[in-house]
């Protein structure tokens, strides 16, 4: 009997191919990574033990770890230090994603040119693009210094043969996906590879004290591709985000184990390169002569930096029995919202049967619930045909009861608004210190925030609309 059982020994195992997940028996599809057609047989582990070893070096009290090795420095860009914590911390592997065509590339190569000196040499490694083709990027964004070095390699194996030869302090890898390791079976970009290489850089990055940054590719549904095992390996997330179509670009930190994930940096595309924005509130705003029915403004948080921005909202008669509601720049569901506070609770009834369109200047996009009272100001705005007063900036969450809501950050978002030359501002109750200068109304519900309107339009608007059925 015993000799016609296997032992454990014997079996045979089955393990994926893309993301090494293993079974005891053969499937069609991985319950890991769901790829169809990649579990193969490949025999039983061997069972290993564990035993104590040499330990690398000596355990010590916290208070005599030196706490100088994990000094940031600078990367010549103060928007992504500040996104940083300060900059790059030495054995610091950074990982950026973002859509393609976004500025990735050309932000980093701007970071290595800036970054190399006499004493930290720069090695730019593109697995995406040719040499000569990096060259003449460099060269339109003006980001040539001879300690940079660059090289075009798809192996891991010469990328670490580069690192032995350069010894450099910064490395850009463009990208992680495009690098692949003879050892490891599948293609380039596949979740054993990028699971291999990254692991392979991120030791090599904390055996020298060298700053790694890796680019990472994004799904089509913005996550990062790849194993989510990436994600928690490196020490920094960033994301990398903007609208083809605008000039604005915003680095949010994901996950920083050297500072806080609340700072955005803000960067502006054009044809020389990508700069950093300081004060960015300018590209979200239009400015006129006059104040134009259906343009409120607001200041947004965008992790801890405040910014002003322009809602704008436009009402035509429909032509059509479903009326249109199109949004750029902001979420449908919060635009919906408002619209029923401003018919149920604000008597507004001329909106039911238009045409309705509201969107942002600038390529920002507005999520947070401090908009509301923004949104819900230009569209009534636009019903009326009446403009809000000059200099003024609505803040506040708008309830389905009506009411206006507190949010975070009002003495932060008026004294941004102060500085740029607000005078006027539209709050919920109790915010705080108040900017010397500034006019405040405090409001508690929507009736209230509509008194800033003029009464007699915003009672003719309903009677105009009765008399068009």
């Amino acid at each position: 009997m015993a000799a016609r059982t296997k032992s454990a020994k014997d079996r045979p195992s089955y393990r994926c191919t893309e993301c090494g997940w293993q079974t005891a028996k053969w499937l069609g599809r991985c319950s890991e990574c769901q790829a169809w057609g990649t579990v193969e047989e490949y025999g039983a582990p061997p069972v290993r033990t564990t035993t104590p070893g040499r330990v690398t070096t000596s355990a010590v009290p916290i208070g005599q770890v030196d706490g100088r090795q994990a000094t940031a420095r600078s990367t010549g860009v103060p928007e992504l230090d500040r996104v940083l914590g300060g900059g790059l911390v030495p054995g610091a592997v950074v990982l950026i994603a973002g859509e393609p065509g976004v500025g990735k590339s050309t932000l980093l190569l701007d970071v290595a040119a800036k970054a190399a000196s006499d004493e930290h040499r720069t090695l730019y490694v593109t697995g995406e693009e040719s040499a000569g083709q990096v060259r003449l990027r460099a060269d339109r964004i003006k980001a040539i210094d001879d300690h940079l070095y660059l090289a075009a390699e798809t192996d891991l194996a010469a990328v670490l043969g580069h690192l032995d030869a350069v010894k450099p302090s910064l490395l850009i890898l463009d990208s992680v996906q495009t690098i692949a390791s003879p050892e490891i079976d599948g293609a380039a970009g596949g979740m054993a590879q990028v699971r291999e290489v990254a692991g392979a850089l991120i030791r090599v990055s904390k055996e020298r004290g060298m700053s790694t940054l890796l680019v990472g590719h994004v799904t089509k549904d913005g996550a990062i591709a790849g194993p989510r095992l990436l994600e928690h390996l490196v020490d920094v997330v960033l994301s990398f985000e903007g609208d083809r179509h605008a000039r604005l670009r915003l680095v949010r930190g994901v996950k920083n184990r050297y500072g806080t994930t609340d700072e955005v940096g803000c960067f502006e595309l054009h044809d020389e390169g990508i700069t950093g924005l300081a004060d960015p509130s300018g590209l979200f705003l239009t400015r006129r002569a006059e104040p134009v029915p259906g343009t409120c403004l607001t200041v947004t948080l965008e992790g801890r930096r405040p910014l002003v921005a322009e809602v704008q909202a436009l009402t035509v008669d429909s032509q059509i029995p479903s009326p249109r509601r199109t949004t750029s720049g902001l979420e449908t569901s919060r635009v919906s919202m408002m619209l029923a506070v401003l018919e149920q609770r604000g008597r507004i009834t001329a909106l039911g049967k238009r045409d309705i369109y509201s969107a942002t200047v600038g390529g920002v996009k507005l999520s947070e619930p401090a908009a509301d009272l923004a949104i819900a100001l230009a569209l009534a705005s636009a019903a009326s045909d009446t403009p809000l007063p000059k200099n003024l900036v609505a803040i506040g969450e708008v309830g389905l009861a009506g009411e206006v809501r507190r949010v975070t950050g009002v003495q932060r978002r008026l004294a941004e608004a102060h500085r740029l030359g607000f005078t006027h501002a539209l709050v919920p109750s109790d915010p705080g210190k108040i900017p010397p200068g500034m006019k405040v109304l405090e409001v508690a519900d929507m009736g209230a925030a509509l008194s800033v309107l003029p009464r007699s339009r915003r009672r003719e608007a309903p009677r105009e609309e009765e008399a068009r059925r």
